[in-house]
């Protein structure tokens, strides 16, 4: 059977742009959850030992993070979002298992493993050819 490169390219392509879309919202929607103190999240997040200051630090991050990631050419510094991501999920997860939530930690696997795919997906776009 015969595949065109150009098609598995374009396919490559629109996912990637698809889960960069919605890496972006869950971030941002989870930076403005933090920053604004939501009565779902915001008692969650301090019963797992981390200071109010931290928060807003984390909110703001995310935030910045998912314009990074929506502008184009900004390469240098996506890769730092992704990192940044990375380091935001793993100790989400630990910190679930801290206060025995299993439902964050499930999320946060979700989460890990989204992120994860996204910045594969960038790098196979990316790489230099």
């Amino acid at each position: 059977m015969y595949t065109d490169t150009r098609n598995i390219s374009k396919r490559i392509i629109y996912l990637y742009q698809a889960l960069v879309i919605l890496l972006a919202f869950f971030f941002a929607l989870s930076g403005y959850w933090e920053i604004s103190k939501n009565e779902l999240t915001y008692p969650r997040t301090l019963s797992m030992g981390y200071p109010p200051y931290f928060i807003l630090s984390l909110g703001v991050a995310k935030i910045l993070g998912a314009i990074v990631l929506l502008i184009p050419n900004l390469k240098q510094l996506k890769e730092w979002a992704f990192a940044g991501f990375t380091f935001d999920v793993i100790f989400a997860f630990i910190s679930s298992l801290y206060i025995n939530s299993y439902a964050d930690w499930l999320k946060a696997v979700i989460a890990f493993c989204l992120v994860l795919l996204t910045y594969s997906l960038f790098r196979i776009i990316n790489q230099k050819v």
